[in-house]
């Protein structure tokens, strides 16, 4: 796969990028990442990429051309017009299956806009969809694109090790929240782990881990338990927690 950034903080994009577990992937061409100056495409002699809103807003607002230059050499430079993103309050939640849906493309284009935005004209022209990672405003586009890219990159064959690594993940195992984790020692300040890890009996761990995996979303985010594939002894096993009054936040 092949994500570009066009964004007015290159070097932040890429010392994100080039680090940690999507960095490893991309000296081992698993993956290709590459981080457009938004301000190397502006026609002003200053560089300049943003000017003031018509209509009285308040704020400064990005330019079309310097944007859309930008594009337009990415496109040139690859050999696929990319599926262009502009991370934005407006666009629709981020989701685990949305992230596996855009793993399966060849290329992903992500604008970062700054100030107020970026001119609708190019984002009308260019953009294939708007994300959001949540409810909430941020200075600029280049968390949420990072938040993104990183969410797509580890999904990417080559990248993890081996594809269980995500597949048992929260939100990937049936969309339900995954269950505890513990490693050594086996006692910390008083905390032990629970005997049924130590046993050895992989039918007894895999009991454990979804039944937990099924307390901890009823819990935390019971809303997930109306779209999660669950059994008929899931249902059963929940049925009795809700009796018990054991499906109350602690």
């Amino acid at each position: 796969m092949r994500i570009d950034f066009l964004t007015l903080f290159p070097d932040m994009c890429e010392g994100v990028m080039g680090t940690s577990i999507v960095g490893r992937a991309r000296t081992a061409g698993k993956l290709e990442v590459h981080c457009h100056q938004i301000r190397d495409y502006s026609p002003s002699k200053h560089r300049t990429t943003d000017d003031t809103t018509y209509g009285h807003g308040r704020g400064m607002l990005m330019q079309a051309e310097p944007i859309y230059r930008c594009w337009e050499d990415v496109v040139q430079a690859s050999v696929s017009r990319p599926h262009m993103i502009y991370m934005s309050p407006k666009g629709r939640t981020l989701t685990q299956e949305r992230v596996l849906e855009l793993s399966k493309l060849p290329h992903i284009g992500i604008l970062c806009g700054h100030y107020e935005g970026v001119d609708q004209r190019v984002i009308d022209e260019i953009v294939d969809e708007e994300i959001s990672i949540g409810d909430y405003v941020l200075t600029g586009g280049e968390l949420p694109g990072l938040v993104l890219a990183d969410s797509i990159a580890r999904l990417c064959e080559g990248v993890l090790h081996d594809e269980s690594c995500w597949q048992e993940e929260s939100f990937s195992r049936d969309g339900l929240l995954e269950s505890p984790h513990y490693t050594k020692p086996f006692e910390w300040r008083g905390r032990k782990v629970p005997e049924v890890l130590t046993g050895g009996n992989h039918a007894e761990i895999e009991r454990w881990r979804r039944e937990e995996s099924l307390l901890c979303t009823l819990q935390k985010r019971p809303e997930l338990l109306e779209k999660a594939t669950l059994s008929a002894r899931d249902k059963l096993f929940l049925a009795g927690l809700k009796d018990s009054g054991g499906g109350e936040a602690t």
